[in-house]
C-alpha cells in the first residue's frame, strides 16, 4: 500500500472525562466516514487540567482508562489505525505518565510512548510550565510498524529535540507523530517553522494533530493541526483553532524520492567538537 489517508483531529479538551471521550469519539467517526485509515488525536486527548491534584482525582491506569478502552472499540469498529496522541496515565509507582497509545484495525494495542521531553519553560508575560512536576519522562522513542509505512511517535516539546526525528528516521521511520498542545505564545512562533523543518531534514511525512483554543484550565493552546510532506510542503493545515478533522492523501512513494533528491541521512557522518579556542591558540 502507498497511498492512504490520514487524518490530525483538532480538539479542545477540557477537564471533564466523559465529555473529552465523546467529544474525541464524534471526531474520530468523522475522519474514518472520509475514509481516514490512520486517525491521529492530539496530546493530552483525555484529559488538559493544569492544577495537578484534580488531575490526580480524574486519572487511572491504562487498564482502567476510559479514553483507551473507547478508543481500542472504536479502532475495531471503524477498522482504523487510531493514535491517541497522548493522555494522562497513573503509573503503578505512584507517578503520572503522558503517554500516546496506538491501536489496530482489530482494537489490538500494537505501541505505546511516554514523552520524553518535559516541557519546563518560563516565556513572556509569566507564562510559566513546569511539566516535570506532574509527569514522569520516558526512557526509550518508538517505532511502530504499519500497513502503509513506519511511524515515529512523540509528542509536544519533543518536536524541539531533532536528534529525536532523526533517530526515528535513521530506524526508518516513513511518518513522523507530533500530537501536541503547544501554547499560543509558542504555537505563533514556532508552530509551523519546527514542523517543515522535521519533515525536510528526515525525508518524512509528518502528521500533528492539536490542541486549539481557551481551555477550562485557563490555558490558551495554538490549534493549526497539519500534515506536511517529505518536502515541506503542507497538505491540508487547520487555519483556526476550533475543533475538527484535518485530512489528506498521502503517498509514501514520496518518502523515497525526497531521500533520493537530498540523501542526508546516508550523507551523515560523525564528527568531532573542538571546544573554543584559547586566546593564545586564537592567535597562532
Amino acid at each position: 500500500m502507498s497511498t492512504v489517508k490520514v487524518a490530525a483531529i483538532q480538539m479542545r479538551t477540557g477537564m471533564e472525562p466523559e465529555r473529552n471521550v465523546a467529544e474525541f469519539e464524534a471526531l474520530v467517526r468523522e475522519a474514518a466516514s472520509a475514509g481516514a485509515v490512520y486517525v491521529q488525536s492530539p496530546e493530552m486527548t483525555g484529559l488538559l487540567v493544569r492544577d495537578k491534584a484534580r488531575l490526580m482525582q480524574h486519572i487511572a491506569p491504562e487498564t482502567e482508562d476510559r479514553l483507551v478502552k473507547r478508543a481500542s472499540e472504536l479502532a475495531r469498529e471503524l477498522a482504523i489505525h487510531l493514535h491517541v496522541g497522548s493522555t494522562a496515565i497513573a503509573r503503578s509507582d505512584g507517578k503520572v505518565a503522558n503517554r500516546a497509545f496506538l491501536f489496530s484495525p482489530e482494537g489490538q494495542r500494537i505501541a505505546t510512548y511516554d514523552k520524553i521531553h518535559m516541557f519546563d519553560v518560563d516565556l513572556d508575560n509569566g507564562e510559566s510550565w513546569r511539566e516535570s512536576s506532574t509527569y514522569e519522562p520516558g526512557r526509550a522513542t518508538r517505532v511502530a510498524q504499519l500497513p502503509f509505512g513506519n511511524l515515529g511517535m512523540a509528542v509536544c516539546y519533543d518536536l524541539r529535540f531533532p536528534q529525536l526525528f532523526r533517530a526515528q528516521a535513521m530506524a526508518g521511520a516513513h511518518v513522523l507523530s507530533v500530537p501536541a498542545a503547544f501554547t499560543r505564545q509558542t504555537g505563533e512562533a514556532h508552530w509551523h517553522v519546527l514542523l517543515r523543518a522535521r519533515a525536510i531534514e528526515n525525508g518524512a511525512f509528518v502528521v500533528a494533530a492539536a490542541q486549539g483554543g481557551k481551555h477550562e484550565d485557563g490555558r490558551e493552546t495554538f490549534g493549526r493541526s497539519m500534515i506536511v510532506d517529505p518536502w515541506g510542503r503542507i497538505l491540508a493545515e487547520a487555519d483556526n483553532d476550533e475543533p475538527g478533522v484535518v485530512i489528506a492523501e498521502i503517498d509514501l512513494a514520496a518518502v523515497e524520492a525526497a531521500r533520493r533528491k537530498v540523501p542526508n541521512l546516508k550523507n551523515a557522518r560523525e564528527f568531532a567538537i573542538d571546544g573554543p579556542a584559547s586566546a593564545d591558540e586564537a592567535a597562532a
